[in-house]
């Protein structure tokens, strides 16, 4: 009976934290905030928003980068697989995604620092022959610049890897081989041929996750506190500096930010939702007028050249942490430190072991909830016959589509009432919310693909309902519990509004702690923090993906 109850637990503990946390941040949005001695409801908060200086230079500069970002992503993402589609190219290079998926958002930003700065890794590599400096360049802005050029390309370098593994597996519920031959006969060159046959098949697959990555892009803290505008700052930052204020009178303007953000992630999904209906006509309209593709086919090309160019930064952007984390001098021009050496680890290391404790334990706590409420979930849904519908997908994307700035507050709000502010727990539960989407949709496919003869067969025997799940469905589904476990760990590692919000500032992990470094810490103590953020979510990975390969290297049937 137990098992009826987790998908209603599951929502609940899913929708309970956003629910809770939009009304107590819509409320103090509209002036009612009487832990404050604000009593609404009132329009003063939104005046103060909008009279702000440099309000429409926020508003701009969040949805311009956005936008540019989801989009591009997109075209790369396309361009990418539509060049190495089906090639062993595309298998090999594919691979390489996954360290660029387990590094955290923040870690990649710091990296991608690393490479542009002024005094950063690219400039060294062509100075000073190419360039004649020998001292950095006073004036060159390449981070921070006030159109968030750098934010942007801080976001590619993270989210056309994760589009490219959404086409991936797209790609395999469409007969790609079979569209691509019939597409060739009738003498359309292959990307073109991928563009007009295949993508518009593989899109509605991908239209949620894009929706995501879309949201994440206008709203996004972490990376745009590394690599954004400070004055004035996208519109999360903004809210995120007026929360985190001693001045208490700053939360009702900063929850109206928080609201309007939300606004403009909701108005934006409406506009590519109905922007994608012109833009469908005009592809069957361009498909269907018997067009060879030959200049559609360079551009296509330049996208994936472009896409495996992000690629490469992103790697470089991870290996230039490690670098400066192991550089004891390491002076302009140089492209490579004079000396090395783990000095800087262990004068960091007493430092740094709180952090990674915290890192660890609530990460791995937040994963096997996740996975125990899934498993029931999906257990539940086989023994009952009934599948969630499209509206329950919905509501599982919600923690990825809704700003966290816009409910976290209102989060941290109720926390506080009920005296669990900057505890543990009350950061769990916050990762909690968003590591339970990723896991389901890493392991949901898995568990339903299982045959269903096994079990069957096992109760034919004699087995209880119990004993054919632990000694049937968990073996076989050792290797997707193990990879879904490593998604959710490394989704919890990048956490930063999640940890600071609940966490009430006392709480520190290695996320936190490197965001707050940026601003002007020593690049080699960033470098530590930066590392360890990335080594930690790709040991998990590499865990996942090695174990069942050891404990299945006598069963030839159940090796990866």
């Amino acid at each position: 009976m137990w098992l009826r109850l987790a998908p209603a637990l599951t929502l609940a503990l899913l929708l309970g934290p956003i629910g809770l946390g939009f009304a107590w941040t819509v409320l103090p949005a509209f002036g009612h905030m009487p832990s404050i001695g604000a009593v609404g409801p009132t329009l003063d908060p939104w005046r103060t928003l909008f009279v702000t200086s440099g309000f429409i230079d926020t508003l701009r500069v969040t949805v311009t980068a956005g936008l540019t970002a989801t989009c591009l992503s997109l075209v790369l993402a396309a361009g990418f697989c539509a060049i190495a589609a089906g090639s062993r190219t595309f298998s090999r290079l594919s691979r390489l995604v996954a360290p660029l998926l387990a590094t955290p958002h923040s870690a990649i930003a710091l990296g991608f620092a690393f490479l542009v700065l002024p005094s950063g890794w690219i400039v060294r590599a062509i100075s000073p022959e190419l360039t004649g400096w020998t001292r950095p360049p006073v004036g060159l802005v390449t981070i921070g610049d006030t159109a968030g050029l750098s934010l942007v390309g801080g976001l590619l370098l993270k989210e056309v890897p994760y589009l490219v593994l959404m086409i991936i597996g797209a790609s395999a519920q469409v007969p790609v081989a079979a569209t691509l031959a019939v597409s060739r006969a009738l003498g359309h060159r292959g990307l073109s041929a991928w563009v007009k046959a295949v993508l518009p098949q593989i899109y509605p697959q991908i239209r949620l996750p894009l929706y995501a990555v879309l949201a994440f892009s206008l709203s996004v803290v972490d990376v745009a506190i590394i690599l954004g505008p400070s004055q004035p700052p996208p519109l999360g930052v903004l809210a995120t500096r007026w929360f985190s204020d001693y001045d208490l009178s700053r939360y009702p303007p900063a929850a109206a930010a928080a609201v309007l953000q939300l606004i403009v992630v909701i108005a934006a999904i409406g506009l590519w939702r109905v922007a994608e209906i012109p833009i469908a006509a005009l592809g069957r309209s361009w498909a269907e007028g018997g067009s060879r593709g030959f200049a559609s086919a360079l551009l296509i090309r330049l996208a994936g050249i472009a896409a495996l160019l992000a690629g490469g930064l992103g790697l470089a952007a991870i290996l230039g942490m490690v670098v400066w984390s192991l550089a004891l001098v390491w002076r302009f021009p140089d492209a490579w430190p004079s000396a090395l050496g783990l000095a800087t680890w262990q004068a960091q290391a007493g430092i740094v072991a709180p952090a990674l404790a915290n890192t660890i334990i609530i990460g791995a706590a937040a994963t096997v909830l996740a996975i125990l409420l899934v498993l029931a979930c999906l257990e539940n849904e086989v023994r009952r016959g009934r599948r969630p519908g499209g509206a329950a997908l919905w509501l599982l994307f919600l923690p990825l589509l809704a700003p966290q700035i816009a409910f976290l507050f209102g989060v941290q709000v109720t926390l506080v009432r009920v005296g669990l502010d900057g505890t543990l727990f009350a950061v769990i539960w916050s990762h909690l919310v968003f590591v339970l989407p990723y896991v389901f949709l890493s392991l949901a496919d898995p568990f339903r693909a299982l045959d269903p003869r096994l079990p069957a067969t096992a109760a034919a025997l004699g087995a209880d309902p119990i004993r054919v799940f632990v000694t049937i469905k968990l073996p076989l589904l050792l290797r997707p519990l193990l990879i879904a476990a490593a998604v959710g760990f490394a989704v919890s590692v990048g956490q930063y509004l999640a940890t600071l919000f609940p966490g009430a500032g006392r709480i520190s992990t290695l996320t936190t702690d490197a965001v707050t470094l940026a601003s002007g810490a020593d690049r080699r103590i960033i470098g530590v923090y930066a590392a360890l953020q990335a080594a930690l979510p790709l040991l998990a990975y590499v865990a996942a993906l090695g174990a069942p390969a050891f404990l299945y290297r006598h069963r030839r049937a159940l090796r990866p």
